[in-house]
């Protein structure tokens, strides 16, 4: 099931520490409706993360496969 994500809000919020940082500033300043919509899209991104980890963990403990290795010594010719 592939679920995506807006990730703009987080490419928005790099984009500005990037420039901030550029210019030197010593701070960043993000109005309410900006630091919810990015705390949303963080939170999406988390139980996306932890849906995936599941997921492949879940898949990883159904696989029964056995492996079965033989040493018959070797040998040289």
């Amino acid at each position: 099931m592939q679920n995506d994500i807006n990730t703009y809000p987080i490419q928005q919020f790099i984009e500005l520490v990037k420039l901030a940082d550029i210019s030197q500033k010593k701070e960043i300043k993000l109005d309410i409706k900006t630091a919810r919509i990015l705390a949303l899209t963080l939170g999406e991104v988390a139980v996306k993360l932890n849906q995936d980890y599941e997921s492949l963990l879940e898949k990883r403990n159904q696989n029964n496969d056995v492996i079965e290795i033989r040493m018959d010594g070797g040998g040289f010719k």
